[in-house]
């Protein structure tokens, strides 16, 4: 007999009590075997317990799902499909990409191969271009008229429209119009409309110019075409220069021509000036705002000025309200910020005329007008566009740069009366 079977013949006989009284060594020899038996059981059925937990868990959730198992598995076949488009839509503009680098990179070296080449073998056999040259920028051309009536002495400036116009603005586009004078006496200068985004704007303006025969032969009109901005100073696109002395005028000259470079000789330039309308037409107020002047002329013997501004109004070409900014001290960006209200009724708006003027300030001698701007229904260019825009947005600030003008050329277009005084209407400053 083994010893195993002993133990448990040993055990059966003390459970049964058929050998009487358990001796203490049988006692301890059953505790013995108990707790050796049920050592290995135990860790049997962790075992198995551990083997079939995961299993369990995940038949449990699959078993939880509130939709069947199809779905689940449309839902993974979906989600992998759109991380499979994804993929290969990253592809595709990485490859564009390389494919745009690449294309760069050609047309760099193509350029590097034309800057390399003769001039005379890039601009060809043509005169014009051997004149100005492979590098010349392309501004555009002009379709201009002139007509001289000798009876009146009236030249007329016709502008027609431009084309191919350099595009000056970020979105590959310009705001032009053309400014007209004739050189050297320059007593008017007469502006366009603006038009908008366009190159190729068609404007069929005219303007006259009195000029005798005498002073015609020695002139020369000057047609600037800019690129209008209503917060920086306007960018010239380019300009036509038209000597008279050499022109026919037995007939009417209409043609197109080229813009070319400004000349670095303009006659000096008198600075800006920024102000801001405001027009409420029921309470019958217009309010200026004089916000800052730059680039101003130096009028003192140190290189500086003492600018102020006078804002005038006048009612039929008749003086009427004015009023004055404070004086700014050795300054030629003097900075303002100073409003002023004028009570126009509805009914007289378009009969009245805003003229701006800055002057410095002297103390010993007589004060002298550096520049100066009108405004209104008989205005044009820039300051008519100001206008219009007032009275298009009422109640509302609209505020926008000028070009400084001298006084004679002002004056000579605007010739204001004698001073009307008209007591129901009052001008104030706030």
């Amino acid at each position: 007999m083994s010893i195993g079977s002993r133990y448990v013949i040993d055990i059966t006989r003390a459970v049964d009590g058929t050998n009487g009284p358990k001796t203490s060594r049988q006692n301890a020899a059953m505790i013995n075997i108990t707790s050796t038996a049920s050592t290995p059981l135990t860790s049997v059925t962790q075992n198995s317990s551990n083997s079939t937990a995961a299993p369990g868990f995940i038949d449990q959730i699959l078993h939880d799902l509130p939709f069947p198992l199809w779905v689940l598995y449309a839902i993974l076949a979906a989600g992998g499909l759109v991380i499979l488009v994804v993929i290969c839509l990253c592809i595709c503009c990485y490859c564009k990409r390389k494919k745009s680098r690449k294309k760069k990179k050609q047309h760099q070296l193509e350029l590097k191969g034309l800057e390399a080449a003769s001039g005379a073998a890039l601009v060809g056999s043509g005169s014009d271009d051997n004149r100005y040259g492979s590098n010349q920028k392309k501004r555009g051309k002009l379709l201009y008229s002139l007509d001289y009536q000798a009876t009146k002495t009236e030249l007329t400036v016709g502008i027609k429209q431009a084309a191919e116009l350099m595009a000056m603005d970020l979105g590959g586009s310009s705001d032009p119009y053309v400014k007209v004078y004739i050189s050297p006496s320059r007593t008017k200068t007469y502006e366009t409309k603006v038009h908008r985004n366009t190159l190729k704007p068609l404007f069929n303006e005219h303007f006259t110019f009195q000029v005798t025969r005498s002073v015609l032969a020695a002139s020369v009109v000057v047609m600037q075409v800019f690129d209008f901005d209503r917060f920086s100073k306007h960018d010239i696109i380019g300009e036509l220069r038209v000597d008279l002395s050499s022109v026919d005028w037995n007939h009417v000259i209409e043609e197109w021509q080229d813009l070319s470079d400004p000349l670095k000789c303009e006659p000096e330039d008198l600075g800006e000036i920024c102000i801001s309308l405001r027009y409420v037409p029921a309470g019958g107020r217009l309010t200026v705002v004089v916000l800052e002047a730059r680039n101003l002329k130096s009028m003192d013997l140190g290189g500086s000025s003492d600018p102020y501004v006078k804002v005038q109004l006048a009612l039929d070409k008749k003086k009427w309200k004015k009023k004055k900014t404070s004086i700014k001290k050795k300054t030629l960006n003097p900075y303002f910020n100073e409003s002023f209200s004028f009570d126009v009724p509805f009914d007289h708006i378009q009969r009245v005329h805003l003229v701006v003027s800055v002057w410095d300030h002297d103390a010993v001698s007589r004060n002298d007008t550096m520049g100066k701007i009108f405004l209104g229904s008989d205005a044009s260019g820039n300051q008519l566009m100001h206008w219009a825009d007032m009275l298009a947005n009422p109640r509302r600030p609209v505020g926008q740069w000028h070009t400084l003008l001298t006084a004679e050329q002002v004056n000579s277009t605007l010739v204001l009366k004698k001073k009307l005084a008209l007591p129901k209407m009052i001008s104030r400053q706030r």
